[in-house]
């Protein structure tokens, strides 16, 4: 399942992110890692997701590229 395809209020868990070194090094900066666990606040516009170190927003087409499994 894509981080994209989940609604508010989902928890999930990172399995993978599927992009370039650039993608990985710009979310793993975000705090977005493989093994991290979310919970997405919205998908309107930007996604919305809470981590542990607070709240932050991804553009849909990086959304499209976190693979997740629902908790």
């Amino acid at each position: 399942m894509l981080l994209s395809q989940l609604r508010p209020g989902d928890l999930a868990k990172i399995i993978s992110i599927e992009g370039g070194y650039g993608l990985r090094e710009k979310l793993t900066a975000m705090g977005l890692r493989e093994g991290s666990i979310i919970r997405v606040i919205s998908t309107h516009g930007p996604v919305v997701i809470e981590l542990k170190r607070g709240m932050i927003s991804i553009g849909r087409g990086m959304a499209h590229k976190i693979r997740v499994e629902r908790l």
